[in-house]
């Protein structure tokens, strides 16, 4: 009996060993390791057996590390916000990471293929923060509210690792939810009349948005609805969860909504133009890729 238990109690000794390593926020060289490959566009290590708080920790590692080396932060993303993108990467919840200014690329840019270890192009959009009231919404018309501008947007996403087929959500938010570069389009000015309001709170819904190469075929798309049910929910849910890491959205800053359409690999002498049919002022926005 007595043998019983000791070895019961050694199992479950290196049971929560291994639970506790799966568990732990990547290492400051694990970390590094990220960074040089990141800076380098060279694939990095995936990072392997994080839970939502490792990856969360690990996030903030890399992107002090970018910080450190000079960028300036301008807003974030949310990301996973599209169930078919969350199925893609057996996550249940979205994620988020941080914008730089240097990542911001205006309409039209034309950039190398290979920006990256893993390039990808998906259509998106942006808003612009315009009163600190945005961080504690919880309606898309409380999102509203709170910005001036809503921005067509191509993100330019880099899922930067060596197989990014075994991502999954924590490990996302670890590589900064594949920031990398993206593309934007004429802003939109939000309304002030409360009438227009609720047309535009329409119109975000139930728009299409589409992407199309240089010969007019179709690279996929969606509906406004098909992210979080209402494009703005975003915003909301990334209130909530950078409350709980006791940060805030500022004015002036951009938030990316996530992703309309799958993810693309990119292609040398590619062009790519997004739509967004039935949002009333919205211009289409476009990359090429050299």
């Amino acid at each position: 009996m007595r043998l019983r238990q000791t070895c019961f109690a050694v199992s479950a000794m290196m049971l929560a060993a291994v639970s506790f390593q799966a568990q732990a926020c990547m290492s400051d060289a694990d970390v590094a390791a990220l960074f040089a490959s990141y800076n380098a566009k060279t694939p990095a290590v995936n990072p392997e057996g994080l839970n939502d708080a490792a990856g969360d920790c690990s996030r903030t590692k890399l992107t002090a590390m970018m910080e450190k080396q000079g960028a300036k932060l301008v807003g974030y993303k949310a990301g996973l916000t599209n169930p078919a993108v969350q199925k893609r990467f057996n996550a249940t919840q979205p994620v988020w990471g941080k914008l730089y200014e240097n990542m911001l690329l205006k309409d039209g840019a034309s950039i190398d293929a290979a920006f990256g270890a893993r390039p990808l192009f998906e259509a998106d959009m942006l808003v612009r923060v315009s009163s600190e009231a945005i961080n504690s919404a919880k309606t898309p018309l409380d999102v509203l509210n709170a910005i001036d501008q809503i921005i067509p947007f191509i993100e330019l996403p880099d899922l930067v690792v060596q197989a990014p087929p075994r991502l999954n959500g924590a490990a996302i938010s670890a590589i900064n939810v594949g920031a990398r570069l993206g593309v934007l389009g004429a802003p939109i000015a939000a309304p002030a009349i409360r009438a227009e309001k609720y047309q535009m709170l329409d119109a975000l819904r139930d728009m299409q948005v589409s992407m199309a190469d240089g010969a007019g075929a179709a690279l996929g798309g969606g509906k406004g609805s098909d992210i979080l049910e209402h494009p703005l929910n975003a915003v909301v849910w990334l209130a909530q969860a950078l409350a709980k890491e006791g940060q805030t959205m500022k004015v002036g800053q951009l938030i990316s909504l996530g992703s309309f359409s799958p993810l693309v690999p990119t292609k040398a002498g590619m062009k790519v133009t997004v739509t967004y049919a039935g949002l009333p002022g919205a211009k289409p926005v476009t990359v090429s890729f050299k």
